[in-house]
């Protein structure tokens, strides 16, 4: 089975267009202001509608209020939303069992026992995203975590693999790892916040040769 894959930070309809045509699953729409891939509501709905049928959307949020979730939620209707933050299992929970949304959470793995306390999010959440620990921004900082932490591991909840991913080492992640879904943002960027439409060509490529 071919390795699912994700592009983030997405932000104009070329952009989203490139990213389908070179065969990904799902696309990332950023909501977050501190963000150079931040998009406000009205555009975020715009290309959600374009991608409709074609990819997964998915919104991402960064330790957002009730009432800005909703707004976005509402405004969005993504596919699925991702949590970027400090975000915790209960509220996580509570958004998936009302809502009716596919529900992430990217975590930040430090250490083999980031993968031990990550079970608090079994029944919580569809997926883990695993990604490198937080910089200045909770991601799209272009840095790789420790992929042999992963060896190994058994996974209780689906997971995806993320933190600085490019068209070069892709493969080897996904060899090194077994991950059923790859995510890339600076890695496919000629600058924050600019996708390269070749660039994304040549990680969805690589991603799905290997």
């Amino acid at each position: 089975m071919s390795v699912a894959i994700k592009i983030c930070g997405l932000s104009t309809p070329e952009t989203v267009d490139a990213a389908i045509e070179a065969g990904a699953t799902h696309i990332g729409l950023v909501h977050f202001e501190p963000s150079p891939r931040h998009v406000p509501l009205d555009l975020a709905r715009e290309l959600r509608e374009q991608a409709r049928g074609k990819a997964k959307v998915v919104l991402l949020m960064v330790n957002a209020d009730p009432e800005l979730t909703g707004r976005a939620l509402n405004a969005i209707k993504p596919d699925i939303i991702q949590f970027h933050g400090s975000e915790t299992p209960e509220w996580i929970g509570g958004i998936r069992r009302s809502l009716p949304y596919e529900v992430w959470k990217a975590v930040g793995l430090k250490d083999a026992g980031t993968l031990t306390r990550s079970r608090k999010y079994i029944g919580k959440v569809d997926r883990l995203l695993f990604d490198a620990p937080a910089k200045k921004l909770p991601g799209g900082n272009g840095i790789a975590f420790d992929w042999s932490l992963l060896a190994g591991h058994e996974h209780e909840i689906d997971w995806a693999l993320a933190g600085g991913l490019t068209p070069d080492n892709v493969a080897q992640a996904i060899r090194e790892t077994g991950a059923p879904l790859v995510d890339t943002s600076s890695g496919v960027e000629s600058a924050p916040g600019v996708k390269d439409t070749a660039l994304i060509a040549a990680f969805c490529r690589a991603a799905l040769a290997a």
